[in-house]
């Protein structure tokens, strides 16, 4: 393929899905991540895209949301490993609140086989994933439907998350960055996930790399209400993402790290004593960097003796950055 001939396609790509990695580039266009890179710097010096942390997004500062067939076709391997660990993070029993979005779908394919659980969501999409399974119980909120994304949003939605308290919320979004966390590009979405996050004593974050540094028009869960990020490996590359998981230790939030092979390996245990999970696949280990503070309570109404309540995680492990290039 000519060099023009790739921009084009890559243009294309990012025209169609808002913001798209370097690595599902490459893959398309059939060429290195170093070739996709400088064919991107060539498309940015003639304002067409920007470059982002491992990506590239639409020009103007702010990605737009893409819908979910775009959505769900990109970083696939990535969504797949991070659902893996984080269902690792669910017990038998728990109450949940699980957002919309194909990694969260991913995710509730995985929840199918816990025995016991309540999920609650407003994600038509994550209910489907659970529909045939017999030991989960699915609570949908009430709202208005929204196409692009199969979820309910609008004051209906928020109104029967009232009074609601579970022990964790998962929740996916379009960019995650250190100073304003994770953001989503629409306001009834973000509206949604807020009150979701309220009804929840640990909020967990789903975002593959390309979501990291990437900020969008709404702010949903501010950084110092994130208990947890469940993420993949960045590319060795990728010192951009790096930073911005450290910034993101800095402020306190746990950092779990899969890699797209983290399906590997069998046993009940990981080597970090995580629970492998209904999945049976061994999850990678959980990633405590440098400079976090020690356990955070979450403020105001995260808070509650609820038994559904889960103990707080242990932030005291020391791990340096260069840690996550060696898995």
């Amino acid at each position: 393929m000519f060099a023009a001939e790739r921009r084009q396609l890559i243009l294309e790509m990012v025209r169609a899905n808002g913001a798209v990695s370097l690595r599902e580039l490459a893959r398309v266009v059939q060429t290195s991540e170093v070739t996709v890179r400088r064919d991107v710097r060539a498309l940015e010096a003639e304002g067409l895209l920007d470059r982002r942390h491992g990506g590239a997004v639409l020009p103007g500062g702010f990605t737009r949301e893409s819908g979910f067939p775009q959505k769900s076709l990109s970083a696939t391997a990535e969504k797949t490993a991070i659902a893996d660990l984080a269902a690792s993070l669910v017990e038998e029993g728990e109450a949940i609140v699980v957002g919309a979005g194909t990694t969260t779908q991913e995710l509730a394919r995985r929840l199918a086989r816990v025995p016991g659980l309540t999920v609650v969501t407003n994600s038509l999409l994550v209910a489907q994933a659970l529909a045939h399974a017999n030991r989960v119980e699915v609570v949908m909120t009430g709202g208005t439907l929204r196409g692009t994304n199969y979820a309910l949003v609008g004051s209906g939605a928020e109104q029967s998350l009232q009074g609601l308290r579970v022990s964790r919320a998962f929740l996916s979004g379009s960019g995650l960055t250190a100073e304003r966390g994770l953001s989503t590009s629409n306001m009834l979405s973000a509206s949604v996930d807020r009150a979701l996050v309220q009804a929840a004593a640990e909020v967990v974050v789903l975002a593959d790399h390309t979501k990291l540094g990437t900020d969008t028009m709404f702010q949903t869960v501010p950084t110092d209400v994130i208990t947890r990020l469940v993420t993949d490996e960045p590319p060795a590359h990728d010192d951009r993402a790096a930073t911005e998981l450290q910034a993101l230790a800095d402020q306190g939030v746990q950092i779990a790290v899969a890699g797209a092979g983290a399906g590997a390996g069998a046993g009940p245990v990981a080597e970090d004593g995580l629970p492998s999970g209904p999945s049976g696949r061994q999850p990678r280990r959980e990633v405590p960097l440098p400079g976090q503070r020690r356990t955070r309570s979450a403020p105001g109404p995260l808070r509650s003796p609820s038994p559904l309540t889960s103990e707080p995680a242990d932030r005291d492990r020391p791990t340096r950055m260069a840690d996550l290039r060696r898995r």
